[in-house]
């Protein structure tokens, strides 16, 4: 089957559904929303803290939170990527808010604002301790009741089309890459069919499930990534991947690991260990309010010295009301385990949180592919640099989501549906025992890439990483060729895929910069004397 629309979007959280409905008010062509499973389940839902604006211009300015984002990123961000999100944020805002997005207030109208670690203000906006779910749930219902978008739910992007796929010969050096659309995967008649697009917009979220323990749920398996990567497009800076340095833990959990959320540590909680005692003062000025980077190596550090399986976080020396009314949803789960945050301490350590690089793209959101444009959590913007500052990445969604929808719309007028493009080869047959080689290789890679790939990093590791992700992304191939696609082998795919790009890229970046720690080059490289 093959279908047309003049904006295909891959992936449905705040980046692919705020891009949506920007375009769709131009009412310039068909829109599509692919989306590989049902629309509240994206990343975006699972967000707990907020959003980052400075929005109290009496004591706050874009220049203090452009020097916070830079700070946190450890002076590698793009600086005028960094004013770009941050001086549009407030407008960003007021758009969310119109869609219907509530963000808690004061009693006299002001937003109640959060504060959290590498921040100088209180400048997080927020809905309870489920923002994430809030702005979902707003943007769900502005999309399915625009008659301008189609949502495709529980639909898998296979790989993007290009020019490869009409027999011209596509290389890294290949000046001028064009994207075509994408082949899908029809859950209902497990055919690949073939979108066609004019623009096509990637936004497929995260990659933490590469990692066993993640705060990503099952779903951000990097596809995004790996589809532009295979199509020869520019994917950089993966070595960042930032582990949240406080989620729950509950031994036999399978991710996602639930998270508790940055603000609470901005609320006064306090790391400890379980004996009682503080340790980031031997870490960090800013104690438990330092930037994700340097608390989860703290607490990794820590849990390594004492033998631990955790750490812990306390607020129990806060108004039990008030914690209460501030993070309902951590209160309740916490219960659930019998822990009363209000008189207990909370068991926490570091999982995988979110990818800083990604899809690299300029200010206009175009990546190194023509026609393809990246945003969200699968894109490089140059924003987060080493390290992403919290609650820096649903704002960047939508700031990005809005420069990407003018960009685009000014031309998709110039391109035309490429009618040479060939269906989809789906010859092959999967049988039961090869689904059991998926399901064993996919927690392969998670053990890989959380063993050799993790918090702290070596020369060694890494090589060991890269060797048997080598084993296993020839395995995976030889398979792939020989049987019709399902999700569960793409996914595989796509893992390995971002599995290795996280391993080459950290193997050559030969210093400790940001979220980047590795035992061999201890401080960076251009602190070294001759």
């Amino acid at each position: 089957m093959v279908y047309k629309y003049d904006f295909l979007i891959i992936g449905a959280g705040v980046s692919g559904m705020s891009y949506a409905l920007k375009v769709a008010r131009a009412k310039k062509g068909k829109i599509c929303i692919i989306c590989k499973t049902s629309l509240d389940e994206a990343n975006t839902s699972f967000a707990q803290g907020g959003v980052a604006s400075v929005t109290n211009f009496e004591v706050d300015n874009f220049e203090k939170h452009i020097e916070d984002t830079i700070v946190a990123g450890d002076n590698i961000s793009d600086r005028t990527a960094v004013e770009m999100v941050v001086r549009n944020a407030p407008e960003q805002i007021r758009e969310l808010v119109d869609w219907g997005i509530n963000f808690d207030k004061n009693e006299d109208g002001t937003f109640d604002l959060h504060r959290e670690g590498g921040h100088s203000e209180f400048r997080i906006l927020h809905h309870a301790d489920d923002t994430g779910a809030e702005i979902q749930r707003g943007l769900m219902e502005a999309v399915r009741k625009n008659p301008y978008i189609d949502v495709k739910e529980n639909h898998f992007a296979v790989e993007i089309i290009t020019q490869h796929h009409i027999g011209a010969r596509v290389t890294r050096r290949t000046s001028c890459i064009n994207c075509y659309g994408a082949y899908v995967l029809n859950p209902d008649t497990q055919k690949v069919d073939t979108y066609l697009s004019k623009v096509t917009l990637m936004c497929t979220g995260g990659c933490g499930a590469v990692y066993q323990t993640t705060t990503n749920p099952i779903i951000a398996t990097g596809d995004g990534e790996a589809m532009v990567y295979r199509a020869k497009g520019t994917v950089q800076d993966m070595e960042f991947v930032q582990f949240h340095p406080t989620a729950l833990y509950s031994p036999g959990d399978t991710h996602p690991a639930f998270l508790i959320t940055e603000a609470m540590r901005g609320y006064g909680a306090i790391l400890r260990l379980p004996t009682g005692e503080s340790f980031m003062e031997k870490y960090d000025p800013r104690l438990s309010l330092a930037p994700r980077d340097i608390v989860a190596r703290a607490i990794d550090n820590e849990m390594k010295i004492h033998g631990l399986s955790h750490v812990c976080l306390d607020v129990t020396h806060k108004n039990p009301e008030e914690t209460r009314q501030h993070f309902p949803n951590i209160y309740v789960k916490c219960k659930t385990m019998g822990i009363d945050i209000t008189k207990d301490y909370i068991p926490v350590r570091p999982a995988a949180h979110y990818m800083c690089g990604g899809i690299k793209v300029d200010y206009n959101a175009c990546s190194s592919i023509q026609r393809l444009y990246a945003i969200g959590e699968c894109s490089c913007t140059g924003l987060h640099g080493g390290n992403r500052l919290a609650s820096n990445s649903l704002i960047e969604a939508v700031v990005y989501a809005d420069v990407a929808a003018k960009h685009s719309l000014e031309h998709v007028d110039l391109y035309d549906f490429n009618e040479q493009i060939p269906e989809w080869d789906d010859e092959g047959t999967m049988t039961n025992e090869e689904k059991v080689l998926i399901t064993q290789s996919v927690k392969e890679v998670g053990e890989i890439m959380s063993n050799y790939v993790g918090i702290v990093r070596s020369n060694l590791r890494l090589k060991r990483a890269w060797d048997r992700l080598d084993m296993l992304y020839e395995e995976t191939e030889n398979l792939f060729r020989r049987v019709k696609a399902s999700r569960d082998i793409c996914e595989l795919r796509n893992m390995i895929n971002v599995g290795y790009l996280i391993t080459r890229q950290a193997i050559e970046r030969k210093e400790c910069r940001g979220l980047h720690y590795t035992t061999d080059y201890p401080v960076h490289a251009y602190d070294k004397k001759d």
